[in-house]
């Protein structure tokens, strides 16, 4: 394919002026032992919003993920987007490739815009690193929601096929990590509730989105992957203390329902369980307005009432 023209890289560009007209800039923040991370920030921080951080999860750039919300949120609060070690231009030379690894790179930016408190969400992988983020640094976070991120998932969970409906790990990475256009129409089988339309899409396309996003850090995002459910145990997970949003897709077919209903036992009162029906791992794309009305009600609601609350949302387009 002719890469003078690139649709992805035009996408890019419109993200990019979107989030600059939302008051957002790029910053890259050097950690002083070989790694840099890129963030939006605000360019005038509103001391009387509270801080956000929003946390993507595999696959494209964080501005490619949260650009749809970006509009929406900005008037309520200062928002804190990174691209995660090994997406945009975040990278590093050390070879920690955990979570935990993510969260303190993370934190250590935040700390860099003198951000002492927020509230974050997390999709995904980013559900990840947003809870490892909110157990390692308990003072700083104020709030968490995970979004179809399976912290609660074990390693057995792989070889008993309840990970990703794979019992082999590279295989999920090939398919997280698409290389060929016939990868990332499997991808999209997996993470979209009704991805006919999505599959008709030319190999063209497809071919110039994975040059764009899955080119660079091939393997580094796979290790990532890799690192998830190496000696996970539920007994582990620490029990973060924040009020805590669990959002999740009915269908969803990368981390099954089943793991949204253990973490919520795990956390217990202190967690709120919103199942989206109809959409799969990628609700938040399926159905956004819905995503958005949960998010804003649960972030600035000052005195949550995390018990009263259904474990179920009647949801219906």
């Amino acid at each position: 394919m002719c890469r003078c023209f690139s649709f992805t890289e035009s996408k890019n560009w419109c993200y990019r002026s979107a989030f600059a007209r939302s008051g957002l800039q790029s910053t890259v923040t050097d950690l002083q032992d070989g790694t840099h991370m890129h963030c939006w920030v605000p360019k005038h921080p509103n001391h009387s919003k509270p801080n956000l951080l929003l946390i993507h999860g595999l696959g494209a750039n964080a501005m490619w993920q949260w650009g749809h919300l970006v509009p929406h949120l900005t008037p309520h609060f200062n928002l804190y987007i990174p691209d995660l070690v090994f997406f945009g231009d975040s990278h590093t030379t050390r070879p920690d490739r955990t979570e935990s690894f993510q969260a303190e790179c993370v934190f250590r930016v935040m700390e860099a815009q003198s951000v002492r408190k927020l509230s974050l969400v997390g999709l995904s992988y980013g559900g990840f690193v947003g809870y490892s983020l909110a157990a390692q640094y308990g003072d700083f976070v104020e709030k968490v929601v995970i979004c179809g991120g399976g912290v609660s998932m074990e390693e057995k969970d792989l070889s008993e096929g309840n990970f990703f409906r794979v019992s082999d790990l590279e295989e999920a990475t090939k398919i997280l990590v698409p290389q060929t256009p016939q990868m990332l129409k499997k991808l999209m089988g997996f993470t979209f509730f009704r991805p006919l339309l999505l599959g008709l899409l030319p190999s063209f396309f497809l071919s110039d989105f994975i040059h764009a996003m899955f080119s660079e850090y091939v393997e580094e995002k796979r290790d990532l992957i890799r690192s998830i459910p190496k000696n996970r145990k539920l007994s582990d997970l620490p029990k973060i203390s924040q009020p805590t949003l669990i959002i999740w897709g009915e269908h969803d077919q990368v981390f099954p329902l089943e793991l949204a209903h253990r973490l919520k036992r795990h956390l217990g009162d202190n967690a709120e369980l919103v199942v989206i029906k109809n959409s799969g791992h990628v609700f938040f794309v399926e159905k956004p307005k819905e995503f958005y009305k949960h998010l804003k009600s649960f972030l600035l609601d000052p005195h949550p009432n995390l018990i009263k609350h259904t474990s179920m949302a009647q949801n219906h387009n």
